[in-house]
């Protein structure tokens, strides 16, 4: 199923004008949801982001802080830079968490898989949208 959701992505990327994926990739999100998956462990947003919320736990200082971040930008472009940041800054070292085209070393048994599904994309930016 994973699969399956990175090929709806790669046909809203196509379609996404100026910086953002317009389209949402699955139901709407839920904010609860995409705060746990933000601060899981294996999501790994902590190692570059400070997030409001992470109670204390270590936060890098490699990406932006979030906080705030809702205010500043819409679900649109809140998508796209989950889904996959190189749209908008081709150098960002921020990994693509729904594409899975044109990647280099990916294990054999993930290849073709997002890291992310369209429902967790959704419920991230929920989330992120909370972080006014």
């Amino acid at each position: 199923m994973r699969g399956l959701a990175a090929v709806a992505t790669t046909m809203a990327l196509a379609a996404a004008a100026g910086e953002g994926i317009d389209k949402p990739l699955a139901a709407a999100g839920d904010a609860a949801r995409g705060r746990g998956i933000v601060l899981a462990r294996d999501s790994n947003c902590l190692l570059c982001h400070a997030i409001p919320g992470a109670d204390g736990r270590a936060a890098g200082n490699i990406g932006p802080p979030l906080a705030g971040v809702g205010a500043k930008l819409g679900p649109a472009e809140l998508r796209l830079r989950i889904v996959d940041s190189t749209r908008i800054n081709a150098n960002s070292i921020m990994p693509p968490y729904h594409r899975v085209e044109g990647l280099n070393a990916v294990a054999r048994e993930f290849r073709g898989q997002p890291v992310f599904t369209a429902q967790q994309v959704e419920d991230v930016v929920a989330f992120l949208e909370t972080l006014r």
